[in-house]
């Protein structure tokens, strides 16, 4: 787990609310799997495209500039307001260029397939947690490609693609049990190869499907011609052109999760503006899950609310699919009138931290009890909510996610300080204003 970080900044006191119902309707920011995954297919795509209400953050600022330093022409209209728009004018990527991944995982793993099809090297490099996210994977299937790779036999960051302005394409055989980006990386450059790309996953089960689910759909979008074979875990992309898109970006589920808790912890409602009725995002399975957990869930006009019920539920559940909700899904267990247990989760060792190991160091600082294994958290929450929970500091680990955990405890347990919580810009342009908008 990597190291607690910028201790030179001030700890962040948790706003605490205490059992003071809310009635809150909050905007959430757009996704950043939607747009990060948009902006990597209208770079390819033959004419420009427009993405309206794009997520403005630490991990879409990266993928741009990203973008840019390739060639691709990106214009910001409106930064700032709600109705900001980024026009992507796609051309010929260019080299060399130089390539900052930050610790997105997005980033890291989707610009390389796509730098393959530059005019010459295009060298990539990020924070140090990046070098030891999962990446080879990736890297062994572009060589399986042919696309040369200067990786010093690390499989990992940094690297240098040697890009020749072309990729062949083919079929290829990758285990994407660590991340579902590993597949959806190179299903998004399908369209630009040569001979289209037939991937095939051989491996342990694959994590968060509907990512993949998600690619597919947008690959289709924007007028590629895809096809699953489910039984064999096969996905094709064929080559082919693709069209640009007017894009509205829907708001970020899984960021809404910690916005949905403050009702389930407090009580009162919070209602989510613009929830899509229908969506790939895995953030939508938070309307079943929280049920689960003792809220009331329904639409309304403009869309989605929340209401708390007298109390949070423990919860038996594996969140395979949806690992990305753990951390906000732990701190409500924490508060809980019976134990849970999150099960189906060892991926989660790999993203920005270790998550089981930091989920379970920071609740058991302030009194809590998590017993952690390989792959699941068991939760033993305290009697009432936070009787036996007190306030301390709550690592983050460099890890929005952890970030906003700490901040749901916060709700009713007085005292929590987080550390680094400004980490939460990689998905959340200003979380802690936003937060304090809503418990004030």
């Amino acid at each position: 787990m990597s190291s607690h970080s910028n201790a030179q900044e001030p700890l962040w006191p948790a706003p605490f609310r205490g059992q003071k119902p809310v009635n809150s309707r909050v905007v959430i920011p757009g996704s950043k799997s939607v747009t990060n995954r948009a902006l990597i297919l209208a770079a390819q795509a033959k004419t420009p495209s427009i993405l309206r209400l794009p997520l403005v953050s630490r991990d879409t600022e990266l993928m741009a500039k990203g973008l840019q330093a390739m060639g691709i022409h990106i214009e910001f209209i409106d930064a700032g307001s709600e109705n900001e728009q980024w026009r992507i004018t796609p051309g010929k990527l260019t080299g060399p260029a130089k390539v900052d991944v930050g610790n997105a995982g997005t980033v890291m793993r989707f610009l390389p397939p796509l730098s393959a099809l530059a005019s010459a090297d295009i060298s990539f490099d990020g924070d140090p947690r990046s070098y030891e996210r999962p990446l080879g994977p990736v890297i062994a299937a572009l060589e399986e490609l042919g696309i040369e790779i200067d990786h010093g036999s690390r499989y990992s960051l940094p690297m240098v693609v040697k890009s020749k302005g072309s990729i062949p394409g083919g079929s290829l055989t990758i285990d994407a049990s660590a991340s579902s980006q590993f597949l959806s990386a190179l299903l998004l450059i399908g369209p630009s190869t040569a001979n289209g790309i037939r991937a095939t996953h051989k491996g342990g089960a694959l994590p968060s499907m509907p990512h993949i689910d998600m690619t597919v759909a947008m690959l289709k979008d924007f007028g590629a011609q895809v096809e699953v074979e489910k039984a064999s875990n096969t996905w094709s992309v064929e080559s082919g052109d693709l069209h640009g898109m007017d894009l509205v970006i829907e708001p970020d589920l899984s960021n809404a999760a910690p916005f949905l808790s403050i009702a389930m912890v407090c009580g009162g409602s919070i209602t989510i503006a613009d929830w899509p009725e229908s969506t790939t995002q895995p953030g939508d399975q938070l309307r079943e899950i929280f049920t689960s957990m003792g809220a009331k869930v329904e639409f309304v006009d403009g869309g989605l609310k929340l209401t708390g019920g007298e109390s949070i539920h423990g919860v038996d559940i594996d969140l395979h699919d949806v690992g990305e909700l753990t951390p906000s899904i732990a701190a409500l267990a924490a508060l809980a009138d019976s134990p849970s247990h999150l099960r189906g989760i060892a991926h989660l060792r790999l993203h920005e931290t270790d998550r089981l190991a930091a989920l379970t160091r920071e609740i058991n600082a302030l009194g809590g009890s998590v017993v952690e294994e390989e792959s699941a958290l068991h939760i033993t929450p305290a009697s009432t909510f936070g009787a036996d929970l007190h306030g301390g500091t709550f690592h983050t680990y460099d890890d929005h996610r952890l970030a906003t955990a700490g901040a749901v405890i916060g709700l009713v347990v007085p005292d929590v300080k987080v550390e680094n919580v400004a980490t939460t810009r990689k998905t959340l342009p200003d979380f802690p204003g936003l937060w304090q908008s809503l418990i004030s």
